[in-house]
């Protein structure tokens, strides 16, 4: 198999020389001001998280983003308190999501937060109370009953409903509230029985 080979124009291949031997200086430099102060990111990010494998986590991530961000570094002098602010924020960063996860975990984890189970009895009442709702609903006027539904059971707007039902807000209007006070007095009857049980 013959070997393929790139042939660039006169023209550019200075170019890419030039950025090449560019990149490689920017490479060699940041080894060398790495070398020399690599080991403070750790020290920075053990400092806030006081937890070695997390520190070198940071550590390591702190490195690689000064590494990408390097040559947008205008002085190259400050590049030690560069890399520090780096771990330093990226340390805080990590301390915060670890506590706001410990903080739902405790949350979720504590009995309190779930919704208490329900019993046989609360069932009873639940399918006991949707019988005496249904009941209720079928003995109110079908005019009532239909916008009642309409409105709550549909969630149409009072306007919505007066377009479908081709009579004026106002009447959609009166037509919930009695819907609704004759549907509450009917039930007012379910729940005082359930009371004096």
């Amino acid at each position: 198999m013959q070997e393929l080979v790139l042939i660039q124009p006169s023209g550019t291949l200075g170019k890419e020389s030039g950025r090449e031997a560019a990149q490689a200086d920017a490479t060699r430099e940041f080894e060398a001001r790495l070398a020399e102060c690599g080991p403070l990111a750790y020290r920075v990010a053990r400092g806030v998280l006081r937890n070695s494998a997390d520190a070198e986590d940071v550590a390591q991530e702190a490195l690689l983003r000064a590494y990408r961000s390097f040559d947008r570094l205008r002085d190259r002098d400050r590049f030690r308190a560069w890399l520090v602010r780096i771990s330093f924020r990226l340390a805080l960063d990590r301390l915060r999501s670890a506590k706001r996860r410990e903080v739902r975990d405790v949350l979720w984890s504590q009995p309190a937060q779930r919704p208490p189970a329900a019993t046989a009895e609360d069932l009873a009442a639940s399918s006991e109370f949707q019988a005496h709702l249904d009941r209720a609903l079928e003995e109110l006027p079908e005019k009532l009953r239909l916008v009642l539904l309409l409105a709550a059971m549909e969630g149409h707007t009072i306007d919505e409903i007066a377009a479908l039902l081709a009579i004026p807000s106002g009447t959609v209007k009166s037509r919930i509230f009695v819907a609704r006070k004759q549907l509450a007095e009917k039930l007012r009857c379910h729940v005082n029985l359930t009371k004096t049980r």
